[in-house]
């Protein structure tokens, strides 16, 4: 069964860099890390300790107030760290790697045999549960959660996501056996973009698959939930990132894990953008190395430029739902003569305010992470439900939320946001506010609320 939904709004955002369609090799790294801060919610409980040798599938943490979800080791080697910041928090836990990895063997098993809890369990005891996330709230959710859906979004349109076709090819069967698992557990509705043309993802059994058809963010799981089975107060809705089903596809099908994913090297500030094959946890420096045109006044990002979160290049590891990795202009070494008075041809603007809009919408722009501008009065001027296709009332959402008034959050749909579907709204927001930041909070402070 499939379905056409035609989004008006949004906004396409073509950068400069977007990765082409070869693959490029990344040397092996001699160190992983899995970092607990990728999992929304997730309060952890270390299970190793420095020195502890694990395999591929172990667990190193468990989500404290459900330890049976854990979370395993992308890689088999030595403990070497457990990084701690303020107050004791987990930031990450290391793991120099073997010569030779060595998996935990999990058995393989036929789903077709298989019920939802059978599902559940297999996933939790393998440490790949925690993958999946949960509306309301957003976070990572848990075992003993009941989802009404289970969505899939295999449609990525923020700008220089990567083409999750590319990931597909030769991960086709492996794609529709984690499809097959979630099914048993509650009814899966598989989102493809209207130019996404693989028969995996056009031809999937066991899901409604559902076409959207329009611009950025049509991508967003939230906005396709919004559109199909919208949560209300009570309903609880999964939500799985492409990637992670082939997790799974290949843990009931091989018996082992393996968190190895496809993504792109992307941004005007990349060498030669192109996709790559890594692991999770893998050093955002490994990746990127040999790639950079400058080494300074560049902003990497682990994801993309409207949702990924600014990295550091020595430091931080490939996020546990993080398809490209970015980099583009950081903007502070920028000299512009006159500043705002520039006609300003090469800039991109959502309004006509510069002249690069004579040039059509087709042309790529190089942006930098200059805001441009400082945090001001809230404006009411609609500019948010222009790229907000969602059936809520986006501005007046973030004023009760800024406000606290969670009676009038619930009435205005916050169940059924995440921070990512107001990234548009953000870019575009003449006020300046961090409503990604804004609405992450609203959702914990709610979720705080309701336990």
């Amino acid at each position: 069964m499939t379905n056409v939904i035609k989004l008006r709004k949004g906004l396409d955002i073509n950068l400069k860099g977007r990765a082409e369609g070869k693959k490029v090799q990344i040397a092996k790294s001699e160190e992983y890390a899995m970092v607990p801060e990728d999992f929304p919610g997730l309060t952890p409980k270390v299970l190793v300790r420095e020195g502890d040798h694990v395999n591929v599938g172990d667990a190193l943490f468990a989500n404290k107030a459900y330890p049976d979800v854990k979370f395993a080791s992308p890689v088999s080697g030595q403990v070497t760290a457990v990084i701690r910041g303020n107050r004791r928090k987990v930031l990450c836990v290391k793991v120099k790697t073997d010569a030779e990895q060595q998996f935990v063997d999990f058995g393989k098993k036929d789903v077709s045999n298989l019920d939802g809890d059978a599902v559940k369990k297999a996933l939790c005891e393998a440490g790949l549960f925690g993958f999946i996330n949960q509306l309301p709230y957003a976070v990572s959710t848990n075992s003993e959660t009941t989802p009404k859906a289970i969505f899939v979004s295999a449609l990525r349109d923020m700008p220089l996501a990567a083409d999750f076709e590319v990931e597909l090819e030769g991960n086709e069967e492996a794609f529709q056996t984690g499809l097959t698992a979630l099914s048993k557990i509650a009814k899966v509705y598989l989102g493809v973009g209207a130019q996404q043309n693989s028969s995996a993802l056009t031809n999937a059994k066991d899901v409604e698959v559902n076409i959207f058809d329009g611009p950025c963010p049509a991508g967003n799981v939230g906005v396709q939930v919004n559109h199909i089975s919208p949560v209300n107060k009570g309903e609880i809705v999964w939500t799985v990132d492409p990637s992670a089903v082939i997790f799974f596809g290949r843990l009931f099908a091989e018996g082992k894990v393996d968190m190895t994913r496809t993504i792109a090297i992307a941004g005007s500030e990349v060498t030669a953008p192109a996709y790559a094959d890594v692991l999770v946890g893998t050093p955002i420096r490994t990746i990127l190395e040999g790639n950079l045109k400058h080494d300074e006044h560049i902003r990497v990002i682990n994801g993309n430029p409207l949702t990924g979160k600014k990295a550091d290049l020595a430091n931080d590891y490939l996020g546990a739902h993080t398809s490209e990795v970015t980099v583009i202009p950081e903007g502070d070494n920028a000299d512009e003569m006159l500043g705002w008075i520039l006609p300003r041809a090469k800039e991109f603007s959502t309004s006509r305010s510069y002249f690069s809009w004579l040039f059509g919408k087709k042309k790529t722009y190089e942006l930098d992470a200059r805001v441009k501008g400082g945090e001001r009065h809230m404006i009411m001027s609609g500019e948010y439900d222009k790229v907000l296709p969602m059936d809520i009332y986006g501005e007046f959402l973030i004023k009760a939320i800024i406000a606290g008034d969670i009676d009038k959050q619930e009435q205005l749909g916050i169940y059924e946001v995440s921070p990512e579907d107001f990234a548009l709204a953000e870019f575009v927001d003449s006020s300046k506010l961090e409503l990604q930041k804004i609405v992450r909070e609203g959702l914990n402070i709610l979720r705080k609320e309701n336990a």
